[in-house]
């Protein structure tokens, strides 16, 4: 089903393509990560970039309609530096989408009564929440020459709820089973 305001349209259609172009950046800053011996710090990234296409699938299809051109304009960041400069970036981008970006987005979808486009800017706020602590502790460790420890990444592929090192028994975002979550 299609989303009936334009509004709420034009907010899913930038939500989109942030999340597009962070899924993609944080691909490639996960090599860079790799290359400087920091393959925890790399699979953060890689993990992150999973969630960020989870969020990314939600909106699109939230869009539903016909097919059709659109010009996007979403906000991103750019540049390549090392790992600690990278994680900066993340940082950075995860806050706006956490301070700025999606509580407007979200209160739109209320007041517009979009309920589908509700639930997927719940579901990618709550999740950015989370990035933003993960880069910052990561950074944290790479400042001190050290990699991230961590025995794994879990990702909810319903709502791209990010945990460290266990998957919860049932997603506190979306409620999916702990079988469910993608381990990086």
């Amino acid at each position: 089903m299609a989303v009936n305001n334009a509004m709420t349209a034009d907010f899913l259609r930038s939500a989109y393509g942030g999340e597009s172009m962070a899924h993609m950046r944080y691909l490639f800053w996960a090599d860079l990560a790799r290359k400087e011996g920091f393959p925890n710090i790399a699979k953060l990234f890689e993990a992150i970039s999973h969630a960020e296409r989870v969020h990314a699938s939600n909106h699109f299809r939230e869009l539903g309609g016909p097919t059709g051109d659109a010009t996007v304009a979403a906000g991103g960041v750019f540049g390549v530096g090392k790992t600690v400069d990278n994680l900066q970036g993340a940082i950075d981008g995860e806050l706006h989408e956490v301070k700025q970006m999606y509580p407007v987005y979200l209160n739109a979808a209320k007041y517009q009564s979009e309920p589908g486009a509700e639930r997927s800017f719940h579901f990618a706020l709550e999740a950015e929440k989370i990035h933003a602590v993960l880069f910052q502790q990561a950074q944290d460790a790479a400042r001190s020459g050290k990699d991230l420890a961590l025995a794994g990444v879990y990702i909810c592929p319903v709502c791209g709820h990010t945990i460290l090192d266990a998957a919860p028994d049932k997603c506190p975002v979306c409620g999916a089973a702990k079988a469910a979550y993608l381990k990086f």
